[in-house]
């Protein structure tokens, strides 16, 4: 502290570490909700799908602002201390069948997934966002 008293900061100086809480386990408020987070995913996707008819060159496009707005939407639900991965699938609708796998390495107290599927006249989405707990 230089003479006068006052503090000096450094404008671009590397913000503190914040302490680690040495949580193991989340409460049972905080715990990922796969029935909130389903309700976010199916608002999101017929919001975003519901008047559209399949177009292959803007799928990729709608999959991409789909998964950003979910992850954006299931944030604001307060799960502050689990990573979240999203997952979006579109497909032009004909009458097949689909299957969709995932294998995932995890704590199945702590962790969880939710999905849901939208089915169009011209296309189907499977939308899935898994939440896992930062230790």
């Amino acid at each position: 502290v230089p003479e006068g008293g006052e503090a000096v900061t450094t404008p671009n100086a590397a913000p503190e570490p914040s302490e680690n809480s040495y949580i193991i386990r989340p409460n049972f408020k905080d715990k990922f909700k796969p029935s909130l987070v389903k309700e976010v995913i199916q608002d999101v996707v017929n919001e975003h799908l519901s008047n559209k008819t399949y177009d292959p060159d803007q799928a990729p496009a709608w999959c991409k602002a789909i998964t950003e707005a979910v992850k954006e939407r299931v944030k604001q639900l307060g799960m502050d201390r689990y990573k979240l991965a999203v997952n979006v699938v579109i497909g032009e609708q004909r009458g097949q069948g689909i299957k969709v796998g995932c294998r995932c390495f995890w704590d199945s107290d702590t962790d969880n997934y939710a999905q849901y599927f939208f089915m169009g006249e011209t296309m189907f989405c499977l939308a899935t966002a898994f939440g896992v707990f930062f230790y």
